[in-house]
Parts: structure tokens; sequence; C-alpha cells
């Protein structure tokens, strides 16, 4: 974990973020939040748009969606008319506060919470776009046992294109483990996320980042 200069201690996955957004590391401009090129590049988000709110509009009654890691909202907003009741959580509270002033219906509510810490929300689906990918195994174990309480996760992590050695750990921040030729794959060890039934959603290739972006659904016990 990158150290704090001022305090000599590691810095927390909240710290690391927050210095994310506020030195633009994953990109825009300096005056906005920007969660980077896999929330805005059309080829990969508007298919994901597609078949995510299809899942949602095929619920009898709409749903209670918790987007556990929603960043700057721009894919999660198309998805709030589809919810009962829409509550997005992201672990930075200059983040969550820019998205309340931007972004606001009836059935959205934004919360600043630490999803590997905190009491979540309760809800019928849980999303998680690009979240896991930066965490640490433990953290990611930690959120894993909260998953359980979801009828429905639906899961996209950037992957390596070829077979590869899942789930080796990483220091919780802005990196992924594509550097080191792996990926989160929650049914393997050491998650073991027992499940009901698992289904891939969608797959795309991500030239610009190299490696893909799979979105898989999981149905839970």
């Amino acid at each position: 974990m990158t150290k704090n200069k001022k305090t000599k201690k590691p810095w927390s996955t909240k710290d690391v973020m927050a210095q994310i957004y506020e030195k633009n590391l994953w990109g825009g401009n300096k005056s906005e939040f920007y969660s980077g090129l896999g929330s805005h590049h059309s080829e990969t988000v508007n298919p994901y748009i597609a078949v995510v709110s299809a899942f949602l509009k095929d619920f009898e009654a709409p749903p209670v969606v918790c987007d556990l890691g929603c960043g700057d909202f721009n894919i999660g907003k198309e998805h709030v008319k589809y919810s009962k009741k829409y509550i997005a959580i992201d672990i930075v509270p200059a983040l969550i506060a820019h998205n309340k002033k931007e972004f606001q219906d009836d059935n959205l509510e934004f919360h600043a919470l630490d999803i590997v810490k905190d009491v979540l929300p309760s809800g019928d689906c849980a999303i998680l776009r690009q979240v896991l990918q930066h965490l640490s195994n433990a953290e990611i174990k930690c959120v894993v046992e909260k998953l359980y309480d979801f009828k429905y996760v639906i899961l996209t992590e950037h992957l390596p294109e070829e077979d590869f050695e899942p789930n080796k750990d990483i220091i919780s921040g802005q990196g992924i483990r594509l550097k080191k030729q792996s990926g989160v794959n929650l049914s393997a060890s050491p998650f073991n996320f027992k499940i009901k039934e698992v289904k891939q959603l969608f797959s795309v290739g991500f030239r610009e980042l190299k490696g893909v972006l799979v979105t898989t659904l999981y149905e839970v016990y």
C-alpha cells in the first residue's frame, strides 16, 4: 500500500481511491470526477448497459439494486429507471457528494460507504463493475461474505484474454491483476463463492488497455 508521507503509515483503500480522483489518475479533466476509460468507452459501455437493463427489466416487479462502487455514475444513471430503488455506494465521500448534486431521482440514493468494512444496505441485486479487481484478496473475501445477502450479483472484471491463474494477490489501489497475468474469479480459491447458478452476460475485448471485460451474473442460494 502507498505510504502517506505526512504520517509514514500505509494509506487505507479509502485514501488511495480519494487520491485517484483528486489527481485524475484514471484520466479526465481536473475539474471533474472520472472513473476511467472502462466507464466511458462506448464500445464497452453501451452493450453493457443494454444487457444489464434487459436483466433488470425482466423482473416482475422492479428490484432494489445496490451499486457497490458506483464511481462517477456514468453507467449507473442508465439503470435507475428499471429499479424500485437504486442505492449507489462509493468509498470516496467527495465523489458521493458530487453525485448527489449531479444525479437526482425519487428512487435514487447515494451513500459514502466502505464495502469492505461497512454494513451494506439490503437489496435484490448487487452490481460491482470493475471494483473487486482493485482490491486485495483479504478485502475481496470480506465483500464476498456480504454478497450472500443478495439474490443476484452482476460482476464485471478486467481479465487477461488467454488462460490465467486466478486471484493472484495484490495491494489494494489503482492497479489490477492484469500485470500479473491474473484476474478475479469468485468461484476459485480463496473466495469459493457458493452460488446456485452462474451465467456470462457479456464480454468484450478492451484493446486500449488490453485484456477483456467480462460481465457475469451470479444467482445466489
